[in-house]
């Protein structure tokens, strides 16, 4: 998990016996870190422990035992044999199945997606905001592709330092998007004013342009070009499309990746009655 995830994990987690900060309850504590160790697993590449989770999660180590045997017993975690580390169970599924049910747009703006990735070759991606991450609700592979990015739905990608975080950003209004910038410097602190120029200059771009351009960023071998959109009900969306370096310089996103970008969120915001990112006139 990256920096602003679990740091954001341990802004959310209070102290062992603290109540929260509303006067709720001390099951409203219960669930929070329950779901706070949920999340934990779910990122995991591999089986976790108590004492792992403890320790990332910040919640005491007894609290966590408790959490798991309780998530174990409910059917939500499974305990491997002759072991203390845990995996999530399909029941997980019955939950993220409800969320993509609802999700009508990502029918909706397959074709689009399709369209752009054959014609780019490039993996497409569709993104929607999960605290300080962007999380994949759809991901389209070109067969022509010789390289293709490892994203699966679900997948995280960081907010402040990829092409489709800044173009999540640039599609908000100034009050949301403010509140965001003011939590990510929170977190990040001396590494805040690096982030921030180019964070300024991207958002400007995609102001100006109506996509915004990632070279190395996240991954040094990996750049990206994104567009963000407003859907019918006000939900914010962004279009990413990305790969190897080498098959996608900064001149050729420029020049072919982003008229075929432009169109394609053109037309999933028509198709849903949404709304382009605005651009400055």
């Amino acid at each position: 998990m990256n920096q602003s995830s679990m740091s954001l994990h341990s802004l959310n987690t209070d102290k062992d016996g603290e109540k929260d900060k509303d006067g709720g309850s001390d099951e409203v504590l219960a669930l929070a870190r329950g779901l706070t160790v949920l999340r934990r697993i779910a990122a995991a590449h591999a089986p976790v422990s108590n004492r792992e989770l403890a320790e990332q999660t910040r919640i005491p180590k007894p609290t966590v035992s408790r959490i798991t045997a309780t998530l174990v017993n409910a059917g939500f975690l499974f305990r491997m044999p002759d072991s203390e580390r845990f995996v999530l169970t399909a029941s997980v599924l019955e939950l993220s199945n409800g969320f993509l049910r609802n999700f009508d747009i990502r029918v909706r703006a397959r074709p689009f997606l399709l369209k752009l990735a054959e014609a780019t070759s490039l993996s497409v991606h569709l993104a929607v905001r999960d605290r300080l991450d962007m999380v994949v609700i759809d991901t389209i592979r070109p067969r022509s592709a010789v390289l293709v990015s490892r994203l699966d739905i679900g997948a995280r990608m960081d907010l402040c330092c990829t092409a489709v975080g800044h173009a999540y950003l640039a599609v908000l209004d100034e009050p949301e998007r403010q509140t965001l910038l003011d939590g990510l410097q929170a977190i990040l602190g001396s590494e805040w004013g690096r982030i921030s120029a180019r964070l300024t200059q991207s958002l400007l771009e995609a102001q100006t342009n109506g996509f915004t351009i990632a070279i190395g960023e996240w991954h040094k071998d990996l750049n990206a070009i994104a567009a963000g959109f407003i859907g019918p009900s006000g939900q914010h969306y962004a279009v990413n499309c990305g790969g190897h370096a080498l098959q996608c310089p900064r001149e050729w996103l420029i020049s072919h990746a982003a008229p075929a970008l432009l169109d394609c969120v053109a037309k999933i915001t028509e198709e849903i009655g949404g709304t382009p990112g605005r651009r400055i006139e």
